[in-house]
């Protein structure tokens, strides 16, 4: 499951529909290579630079007013200002894996200076180092100041050592866990059960009674993002996921 995910870089639904439909119905006006960029395996929390070499096909020159990412992590990008027809066009920028995880397909959007939209794909996994038996947890009608409880079970990647999972201090304000060493077994359908050889911490995570303020007054339905931290892997991010509904 990636990131809820997985810095969260917003762009325009109008954007994305043109360039779609560029995608779909017409050749790219600019040609990237490759098609795909491949960003391979990174780890949660590595930050990389990339380079995007492209060329202008479009029988025009273009000219750009800004470049930017669909979705997250990504900054510092360093673009022309215009693109010759039949000439080269480099994009760089740095990209935050830091709330990423699993199989990634980043778009860059170029943005020209008449609104037109110009996209490069990439594709990678960003390797998390803990495994959770469940991300997302159902807090159903919920009235604020009610206690809530789940459990479940977190185990490193590499399956050899016990996760150093504990809160991070913005969801300490509003849960609290209670950890439990324990060893388990994963069978082929993804089910946990205790008893086994990995190495692995039963968390039980508790509400301190969550408070409906701000901007939550208007708003029907909950989404708390709970996040840990790691000495051992201090750039992670791993993190669950509680919904609901206000009553």
């Amino acid at each position: 499951m990636k990131k809820f995910f997985n810095t969260r870089a917003i762009i325009g639904a109008s954007i994305f529909a043109s360039a779609l439909a560029a995608q779909a119905f017409a050749i790219d006006p600019v040609v990237f290579t490759p098609a795909v960029y491949p960003i391979g395996e990174v780890n949660q929390g590595d930050v990389k630079h990339f380079v995007l070499k492209g060329a202008n096909v479009s029988g025009k020159e273009i000219k750009l007013e800004n470049v930017m990412c669909q979705g997250n992590g990504c900054s510092n990008f360093k673009f022309p200002a215009s693109i010759a027809n039949k000439g080269p066009v480099v994009v760089e920028f740095d990209m935050d894996f830091s709330e990423m995880e699993g199989p990634i397909s980043p778009t860059v959007v170029l943005v020209g200076t008449d609104g037109k939209p110009y996209t490069a794909a990439m594709e990678g996994t960003v390797k998390a180092p803990f495994f959770f038996s469940e991300k997302m947890f159902d807090a159903g009608y919920y009235t604020a100041g009610e206690k809530r409880e789940w459990s479940f079970y977190v185990w490193e990647t590499d399956k050899k050592a016990r996760p150093d999972l504990t809160l991070s201090d913005e969801a300490a304000k509003d849960f609290s866990i209670k950890t439990k060493n324990v060893k388990v077994k994963v069978d082929e359908n993804g089910k946990v059960t205790e008893g086994g050889k990995i190495p692995a911490l039963k968390i039980t995570l508790s509400t301190k009674g969550l408070s409906r303020e701000g901007w939550e007054q208007k708003q029907q339905s909950i989404r708390k993002f709970v996040g840990f931290k790691s000495k051992k892997y201090p750039k992670a991010t791993p993190e669950v996921l509680v919904v609901g509904f206000w009553k």
